[in-house]
């Protein structure tokens, strides 16, 4: 994981850390946290309870709740006075999970995996074991894919 400093090798990167069993939300915080200064092992836990829509709820999708935590990174304010500080970041927010809601119809876990066909539990905090009918089934990498594309062309276009 260390040493990428290519913008665009963060999606292949936020993709194989799922394929690996990371969560959604530690999928794609990761895949951008050492740019900001987080080694690996914080940046895992720090993101660990998003998944499943925070806490296998399904409420907002984990990639989503990554892109909100990389938002507070990128132009979170450090004073509570700060009210544009805050203001920046909560436009930077609302830009970036309309940007997910517009390429795939939802920010929320369960309707995204319903759009799947996928039946969307929330009644356990167990996770679903990771298998080939679990990777088959579910959208979840390509959300991941999404998520971690929409963070790299803010990164890429936000100076232009």
């Amino acid at each position: 994981m260390a040493g990428r400093d290519n913008r665009e090798d963060s999606i292949q990167q936020a993709v194989e850390l799922f394929m690996k069993g990371y969560g959604c939300c530690q999928s794609v915080f990761c895949a951008f946290a050492e740019r900001y200064g987080l080694d690996i092992e914080t940046a895992l836990k720090v993101s660990a309870g998003f998944g499943g829509g925070v806490g296998r709820m399904r409420m907002m999708c984990g990639t989503c709740s990554a892109l909100v935590m990389l938002a507070g990174l990128e132009k979170g304010q450090t004073r509570g006075e700060d009210r544009e500080g805050k203001a920046d970041c909560y436009r930077l927010v609302r830009q970036l999970l309309e940007t997910f809601r517009q390429e795939n119809g939802s920010i929320n876990c369960a309707e995204l995996l319903q759009m799947n066909g996928v039946k969307a539990e929330t009644n356990t905090s167990q996770p679903d074991e990771r298998n080939a009918e679990y990777y088959r089934v579910r959208p979840c990498a390509r959300k991941v894919e999404s998520a971690a594309r929409i963070f790299t062309e803010y990164l890429n276009n936000r100076n232009t």
